[in-house]
């Protein structure tokens, strides 16, 4: 038998191998990190200033890092293909497009702010509901 192994993967027929999957999971990953970063800043700031609330403030700073974490896992289980990862990204967006939309107005409006949550979400909600990508995250259970 010359011919390839039943386990080797051609890019143009496994959705997997997808340039939209990967562009997914990129800015994912771009999110995660950059979620990340915000903890690390929030940690920070808990130790070098003093705050209003330290409840609130170690409240917000440990949501930052359980949403930094479960960023992660949605990102890493889209790459494997899962289905359920779809609502959670959907989730994860709509959650960061009312931030971006908060950051637009109000007294202490942040339209640079605003602009770095609001194209990302809208790219990846794009990139998500494309015909490749719904494809590729189309497996059940295991």
């Amino acid at each position: 038998m010359s011919g390839p192994s039943p386990d080797a993967r051609d890019s143009a027929r496994d959705p997997l191998r997808s340039a939209p999957l990967k562009a997914l999971v990129g800015l994912l990953l771009v999110e995660a990190v950059a979620l990340a970063g915000l903890t690390a800043f929030l940690l920070f700031e808990i130790l070098t200033d003093v705050p209003d609330s330290y409840a609130a403030a170690i409240g917000i700073t440990v949501l930052a890092a359980i949403a930094t974490l479960w960023l992660s896992i949605i990102a890493i289980n889209t790459l494997r293909g899962f289905a359920w990862v779809r609502g959670a990204i959907v989730t994860m967006q709509v959650l960061q497009l009312a931030v971006a939309i908060g950051s637009f107005q109000g007294l202490f409006a942040r339209t640079d702010i605003g602009w770095l949550l609001l194209v990302p979400a809208v790219a990846v909600l794009a990139l998500l509901f494309s015909r490749p990508v719904m494809a590729a995250t189309a497996r059940r259970g295991d």
